[in-house]
């Protein structure tokens, strides 16, 4: 059987047996099939098994629940939406925008309440957001993303600067020149999540087949590995894993984020960092990092920059960049010098999805009875709960708030094909990268970071 803890230091502690549940062994017929045992698929599971107990609610997973990104993301659940604002307002209105944003703060909400409900022990913690600036670049573009964030009609009870000292208070971060910081953020432990969903759902009368490969949809007939499954609707899941579906590779790209975990840290460490109210961590660099103080006072901190892979490859030996995890090991040396010594004790990583224009989406093709979301670009530890609610109102033909947001029903263009695929997303990446050390030599904001974020519809 293969060895899931080792796939993150989540799955690694989640306290769960990973023993695959029963696959499908026979053609079934229900009402709704779902494809994906990830945060998607299981919300989805979790509320349609709410609204209609009677429904017949089956999800397939090649794997085991939380396998995927769901199982090693950062552990964010945040009221990051992968689409900005003024994206959502040039084609559905100023109104919208600020609606998608405000059901991104509701959803945080919504999944600590749910967490408590069902009892289910993921280490919540809501203490905020803090994005530090470093350098003078990073000072002008992080005071410049808040106050683009308090135009919109917030208010510094939903984003606002904090000066070096205040910042430095909350986290003492090496460099530090402000901060800009949002509430609406609380950390978890993702694994626990996934796997206490998985459980969740079963209760609820959801059957969840583990093992069970699918090899195709087609119209209302999902084909698997243990039989074929006829269904009312089916619900497309996968996320990072989508262009193994057939026609679908060019849909959602997969981009490997990666991540490292420290040994647990002494409370001389947390003396001096502070970090007591558990705020998720990042700072204002082109090439993103995100980081998290653990329940068992360990630093997790992920980062991008690991290469996409031609023809939008999956491997598990992609999972693992040496280069990405020293880099990972440097900025945590940097940020905390009082670090010392300490040493990581896991390392991994795996895909997200991210659409051709970096917009989100759910919808329902009623006709077709095929209904989908993702393309979360990192962000999905909340908007897949979001999804999950909103593609059980979908299903159900219940008009409500969520059904009216501007991602359900929206289609983005397919990324462009083999080799422009590969050759604009790795210089893209490369140019990230490059414009943060130019940054930190010169102080100047990089004017070829924002051309490039322009060119790949950031």
């Amino acid at each position: 059987m293969k060895d899931y803890r080792s796939l993150s230091f989540w799955l690694d502690t989640c306290g769960d047996d990973l023993t695959p549940r029963p696959a499908l062994g026979s053609d079934e017929q229900v009402d709704v099939a779902i494809v994906g045992g990830g945060y998607t698929g299981l919300w989805t599971a979790y509320y349609l098994a709410r609204a209609d107990p009677s429904l017949r609610i089956a999800v397939f997973e090649k794997e085991v629940a939380g396998f995927g990104a769901s199982g090693r993301n950062g552990g964010w659940c945040s009221s990051l939406f992968a689409a900005k604002k003024k994206k959502i307002a040039k084609k559905s209105g100023r109104e919208a925008a600020v609606a998608m944003q405000r059901a991104m703060f509701d959803t945080i909400d919504e999944v600590g309440r749910v967490l408590k409900e069902e009892d289910i022990d993921a280490h919540w913690r809501k203490g905020g957001s803090l994005t530090a600036a470093t350098t003078p670049a990073q000072l002008k573009r992080v005071r410049e993303d808040v106050e683009q964030d308090l135009s919109w009609g917030f208010t510094e009870e939903d984003f606002r600067w904090l000066d070096e000292t205040e910042a430095r208070s909350r986290i003492n971060v090496s460099g530090c020149r402000g901060a800009g910081f949002t509430p609406h953020c609380a950390t978890v432990q993702p694994a626990r999540l996934a796997r206490g969903l998985a459980h969740a759902v079963e209760r609820r009368g959801v059957k969840l087949y583990e093992q069970t490969e699918v090899g195709s949809v087609e119209g209302r007939t999902v084909r698997t590995s243990g039989g074929r499954v006829s269904a009312e609707v089916v619900v497309i899941a996968t996320e990072g894993y989508t262009p193994r579906l057939p026609g679908r590779k060019r849909d959602l790209m997969p981009l490997y984020s990666l991540m490292v975990v420290t040994e647990p840290l002494p409370r001389s460490f947390w003396d001096d960092v502070g970090w007591a109210e558990n705020e998720t961590f990042a700072d204002g660099r082109h090439l993103i990092i995100y980081a998290q103080r653990t329940a068992d006072d360990r630093i997790a901190i992920g980062g991008r920059g690991a290469p996409y892979h031609f023809g939008s490859r999956i491997e598990e030996s992609y999972d693992r960049e040496p280069q990405v995890f020293d880099e990972l090991r440097r900025v945590i040396e940097n940020l905390w010098p009082a670090i010392g010594t300490a040493r990581t004790t896991h390392e991994w990583g795996g895909p997200l999805a991210a659409p051709r224009d970096w917009y989100s989406s759910v919808g329902f093709d009623r006709s077709a009875g095929l209904a989908w979301a993702g393309g979360y670009v990192g962000d999905g530890v909340s908007t897949t709960n979001l999804a999950g609610r909103t593609l059980a109102d979908l299903i159900c033909d219940r008009t409500t708030d969520a059904t009216h947001l501007p991602w359900v029903n929206r289609r983005s263009r397919r990324w462009e094909p083999e080799p422009f695929r590969w050759i604009g997303t790795n210089l893209a990446l490369r140019t990230m990268a490059s414009a943060d050390h130019k940054e930190n030599r010169t102080g100047r904001p990089s004017k070829r970071a924002d051309l490039v974020g322009k060119l790949i519809g950031l």
